[in-house]
């Protein structure tokens, strides 16, 4: 078995394997889907062609964040690719929206791999793989494993990352193939690690429902000046104001290890509250947290379940 530390070094160095089990697919078919989820989505769908995608968010009408989801254009449909557990709500959302548009969506059944690392490339092209243009969220389909897998630029993984949609019952063959081509196994935690060092924040861990876009620090990535879409008045409005808000996401450089749900304390008050925490092999105890505009400008000194701690930027360095 591959201890902690090794594999993420071989994250960092070489190719490392993330199970994504945890992640779904939602496919949009339909003449109108483009122009559909171009309207209700916060990024530029209209515009990419079948081989591209974009990260893009779903908010409702306040501005809060319902999802974050990669969409992957295919000949025949889009891939909305989420947290597995938003799947359900997401595909209820869109129908309330869709009316009598001539768009049908349902869940197709994926499973969704991770591969990390500078040697990723090498190694998915070691076992036959198609290349993947440069751009993020790109995708080609390949044939690994005795089955047809769709390979993506993954923007929101760390360590320069794939994500691979597998079929659920060619899955463990294409797990084996990697394994087989040099990467290493990535446990969970240290997935975490490498995501809070990249500042990678995903939709369940570090953002929720209660987020607005400015919060996460990805609103450059996450919106694009077009059309109108649900929640864009509230992301134009924070926009016009410099994008403040009263809380950000911030790494923190710990003493001690903490956990989800700490309290991030300043001079006596509550400031923020952790989302992601972990023990780098790098950094020693990191984490995300939202915290108070009083106390998020890095290098502010905090506390974190009674230890001492620092605020640092996104990501790392």
């Amino acid at each position: 078995m591959t201890s902690p530390d090794e594999s993420y070094r071989q994250a960092r160095e070489q190719v490392a394997l993330a199970n994504l089990s945890d992640r779904a697919v939602l496919a949009a078919t339909g003449p109108k889907r483009q122009s559909f989820l171009h309207g209700i989505l916060s990024n530029d769908i209209a515009g990419r062609t079948p081989g591209q995608g974009v990260r893009s968010a779903l908010m409702d009408a306040k501005g809060h964040l319902l999802c974050l989801f990669r969409v992957l254009v295919t000949p025949d449909a889009l891939l909305l690719e989420m947290p597995a557990g938003r799947l359900a709500f997401v595909n209820e959302a869109l129908e309330r929206y869709r009316v009598a548009a001539p768009v049908r969506f349902a869940a197709r059944p994926t499973t969704v791999l991770g591969l990390l690392g500078p040697r990723a490339a090498d190694a998915l092209r070691s076992i036959g793989a198609s290349e993947v243009p440069a751009d993020r969220e790109s995708h080609v389909v390949s044939s690994l494993g005795g089955s047809e897998v769709r390979i993506v630029r993954a923007g929101e993984l760390p360590a320069d990352g794939y994500a691979l949609h597998a079929p659920p019952e060619g899955a463990e063959a294409v797990r084996e193939e990697l394994l087989a081509a040099g990467a290493a196994v990535l446990d969970g935690a240290t997935l975490d690690a490498l995501r809070i060092e990249d500042g990678r924040a995903w939709f369940g861990p570090d953002v929720t429902d209660e987020n607005l876009l400015f919060e996460t620090g990805m609103a450059a990535e996450y919106h694009v000046p077009k059309g109108c879409y649900v929640g864009q008045e509230v992301v134009a409005r924070l926009e016009a104001r410099g994008g403040n808000v009263s809380r950000v996401l911030r790494g923190l450089r710990l003493t001690a290890p903490a956990a989800a749900g700490d309290v991030v304390r300043a001079e006596g008050s509550d400031v923020g509250r952790v989302t992601t925490a972990a023990v780098s092999p790098r950094l020693g105890p990191i984490a995300m947290a939202y915290v108070h505009r009083r106390a998020f400008e890095p290098g502010t000194a905090v506390e974190v379940d009674g230890a001492p701690a620092v605020v640092a930027a996104l990501p790392f360095p």
